[in-house]
């Protein structure tokens, strides 16, 4: 392994870096068990390691959109289309729920595209009386 590239998250990234920082080692491990000569570890020294963030939160600063981004919200939106002739064919109110750990990127974007009645972000969370004001929502 000359060069790695790694599409991911905190924990693909974090893995990237303690694999670049445990090389050198895991070289003379293959040295040590005669699976490579030194001149083979010699020349392989160096990995070279890209690391580009892919997320489907979007939440990494610098960057108008993270890869998954747009994969998942396109998915979201088919799931939405889906159930909202359902729900208006039975008359009925769904609750759905996205991913986002930590981030409302997709549920607020999916949710202004969608036209939803209610939403939640942990960004601003609800405030207090807000089960009261949803069931009024949705009584209507």
């Amino acid at each position: 392994i000359t060069n790695l590239c790694v599409i991911g998250g905190d924990g693909s990234l974090t893995g990237a870096d303690i694999f670049r920082s445990e090389w050198a080692g895991l070289l003379d491990e293959l040295v040590r068990d005669g699976q490579i000569s030194e001149e083979v570890a010699r020349e392989n020294c160096r990995l070279n390691i890209v690391g580009l963030v892919g997320s489907i939160d979007n939440d990494f600063c610098g960057t108008d959109m993270t890869i998954g981004t747009d994969s998942a919200l396109h998915r979201i939106m088919e799931v939405i289309d889906a159930i909202t002739t359902t729900a208006q064919s039975h008359q009925r109110t769904f609750v759905l729920e996205v991913m986002g750990r930590h981030c409302g990127y997709l549920a607020l974007v999916s949710g202004l595209a969608s036209g939803a009645d209610w939403l939640f972000i942990p960004e601003s969370p609800p405030e207090d009386g807000w089960e009261d004001l949803m069931c009024e929502r949705l009584g209507e």
